[in-house]
């Protein structure tokens, strides 16, 4: 199991996430996603919405931010999940599934910061910004009767991806054992 930032895994990590998303490798990732480096001063990061001024951008981030979950799925996770900080219930369930499901699993926490992102972005205090969080979320059903457009202010929350599909490892044994066999 791995537990980080957002900036961090999609920065310097983000080559080895899309690779062991791709790969299908057993492991959890829960990402904590506050937009911006909130441990090292407030530094725009990959996940920073475009026009936020940050330490790093005051005139604006001029970037079009990293849609993490999107990203992974696309890579081809075998589980994709994205909640809010306000979402604690389904949060737990999904990390417990997460747990269970084999191959790679990867969940997405929106949470705020309200130091780094909120005071320096006007995006509010904890509290605001948890109301925010309440607002603005749709699930992932009803996000997928709506346009692109319609949806492209709210954060869509739920279950993105659960399949099963052959795993790495147990796909490198299979062949080990395979090749072994025929010598």
């Amino acid at each position: 199991m791995v537990i980080s930032g957002d900036g961090d895994l999609t920065a310097i990590g983000g080559n080895h996430l899309i690779h062991a998303a791709r790969r299908n490798i057993d492991m959890v990732v829960i990402c904590v996603n506050n937009g911006i480096y909130g441990m090292t001063g407030g530094q725009v990061a990959p996940t920073t919405p475009r026009g936020s001024k940050t330490i790093t951008t005051p005139l604006g981030n001029l970037e079009h931010p990293f849609d993490i979950s999107s990203m992974v799925q696309a890579a081809g996770a075998s589980y994709v999940a994205r909640w809010t900080a306000y979402h604690p219930r389904q949060l737990t369930k999904s990390i417990k599934r997460a747990i269970r499901k084999k191959g790679f699993a990867f969940i997405e926490v929106i949470s705020q910061c309200p130091v780094q992102f909120g005071a320096k972005t006007g995006a509010g205090s904890a509290v605001e910004m948890l109301k925010m969080f309440k607002d603005r979320s749709i699930s992932v059903k009803r996000a997928g009767e709506m346009s692109a457009q319609e949806t492209s202010d709210l954060i869509v929350v739920g279950e993105l991806v659960d399949t099963d599909k052959p795993e790495l490892c147990e796909e490198i044994a299979k062949l080990k054992k395979r090749t072994s066999r025929d010598k």
